[in-house]
């Protein structure tokens, strides 16, 4: 249970004040000379991310300084729960509108996170007082969500593998009361085929998670994750320092349970369905080899042309598996190609989508929840890239020269999808390669927010968001 939140307290509470930096001159300006005073021996200039404590005589602390790029810079808020004593603290803002002040609480909530699994750390003291404009129920469900997705892609590959991978959705199924079936080893074979062949060099079991909540007769919603607990490229072996990081292969299937996790606390009317492939793609006399063709759930065979590009065709099944049902909406994560980082950066996620309105309302709410995305096109002409004279598709571009690895990777992708059925793809990095405030190194949330907020004011009758 989460304690960053208090909604009422006997003990005194000490404001925070959020400074923009281009307010800060006026804003000084309006101070006593003893506060100036204070602040010119701090060397305090309301820069971004960074902080001021102001005493009293006494030498008690009495205000806490934010420096602020502008109001919707709320991760600042995450520097000050590490740097802050113990105690009890509200934000000061009366130019903050209420949604201001829930993503000020939401960075504040990010600034608490700790990995403690191998360390034992103690929680910070500091805690913030949320009484009218807030809703602490929905902080705590973002930041569960959140510090669950950090969590998993931060653990191990030797702690976590498919059956773990598969405790976690076992544990949320339990906890709300949703419908699970898995499916693993030798009874893949004939069902989901690819998933088999990917995750059989393993000694451990490949396996098909399905979670499935909510009323049959809402809108039907799947969260597809992939779920590659540790990638070492297969037989097509990664290099060292390719391989240091492949723990977080399986982010996209943390992604989709910590979204879940959201929906099903909120009990947002829908009827929702989780399908994780979750596989570990070693080397053994068993592991796919390149060359291999490979048959689908769909029945679209596949020449495995690189085994390090295995994320697609295990996901090729869930997402047909996830067709097959007919939903309204499709949505799938995965840590899929380098590409879309070379392109994009580490902060901002490629998403594609088969249906232009789709895209903008996504993209509306992501922004809206200052969650970077950008749109990727869905170029049909580069399918003649990976066409196989053996198999209906290869799994990548052999050619060098065709580059556009994310944009074949979503391509690849779409043909599982079936016609009429609305789909997103997020390519995600899931990863902070340094700190910054409320974004710790390693592990990291990207899309939560601005998902939740879609489906909920497009499914399920709220009237915020675009």
């Amino acid at each position: 249970m989460l304690n960053f939140f208090v909604s009422e307290t006997s003990s005194r509470t000490i404001p925070i004040t959020p400074i923009c930096q281009d307010d800060f001159t006026i804003w000084q300006s309006s101070q006593s000379e003893r506060i100036k005073n204070l602040i010119i021996n701090n060397g305090f200039l309301a820069k971004p991310n960074t902080f001021c404590l102001l005493t009293n005589g006494d030498g008690n602390l009495e205000r806490v300084l934010l420096g602020l790029a502008n109001k919707e810079d709320f991760f600042a808020f995450g520097i000050l729960p590490k740097a802050l004593p113990a105690g009890c603290y509200y934000i000061d803002a009366p130019s903050f509108s209420s949604g201001q002040l829930e993503h000020a609480a939401i960075g504040w909530g990010m600034g608490h996170y700790q990995f403690k699994q191998y360390k034992i750390l103690k929680d910070f003291g500091a805690k913030l007082l949320c009484q009218e404009n807030y809703d602490i129920a929905r902080l705590n469900s973002i930041i569960t969500s959140v510090f669950l997705i950090r969590d998993l892609v931060n653990t191990p590959a030797g702690d976590l593998y498919p059956e773990k991978l598969a405790q976690v959705a076992t544990s949320l199924a339990k906890e709300f009361n949703a419908e699970l079936k898995i499916i693993k080893g030798n009874e893949l074979a004939t069902s989901f085929p690819s998933v088999y062949a990917v995750g059989r060099g393993s000694k451990r079991e490949p396996m098909l998670i399905d979670l499935s909540y909510g009323d049959l007769n809402a809108p039907k919603i799947v969260l597809v994750g992939k779920g590659v607990c540790f990638d070492s490229g297969g037989l097509q072996l990664k290099p060292s320092a390719s391989m240091l990081l492949m723990k977080k292969d399986m982010a996209g299937a943390a992604h989709v349970l910590g979204l879940a996790r959201m929906i099903m606390d909120a009990k947002l009317p829908v009827n929702l369905r989780v399908i994780i492939p979750a596989v570990e793609n070693l080397i053994s006399g068993d592991s796919l080899k390149p060359g291999d063709i490979i048959k689908t759930r769909k029945g679209i065979t596949i020449e495995v042309a690189n085994t390090d590009a295995e994320g697609r065709l295990i996901l090729a099944d869930a997402l047909a598996l996830a067709s097959e049902w007919q939903p309204k909406l499709i949505l799938d994560f995965a840590t899929l190609t380098g590409a879309a980082r070379v392109a994009l950066g580490s902060d901002i996620t490629a998403l594609f989508a088969n249906n232009d309105k789709l895209a903008e309302n996504i993209i509306t709410n992501m922004l809206e929840e200052q969650e970077a995305v950008w749109r990727m096109p869905l170029y049909q002409p580069y399918l003649e890239f990976f066409k196989s004279e053996l198999a209906d598709f290869k799994n990548i571009a052999t050619s060098e020269s065709v580059g556009a690895g994310a944009v074949i990777a979503a391509l690849f992708l779409q043909q599982f999808v079936a016609e009429g059925v609305e789909w997103v793809h997020f390519d995600i990095n899931a990863y902070n390669a340094s700190n910054r405030p409320g974004k710790p190194e390693g592990g990291e949330a990207c899309c939560l927010r601005g998902i939740f907020k879609y489906i909920e004011c497009h499914f399920c009758g709220s009237k915020s968001g675009g």
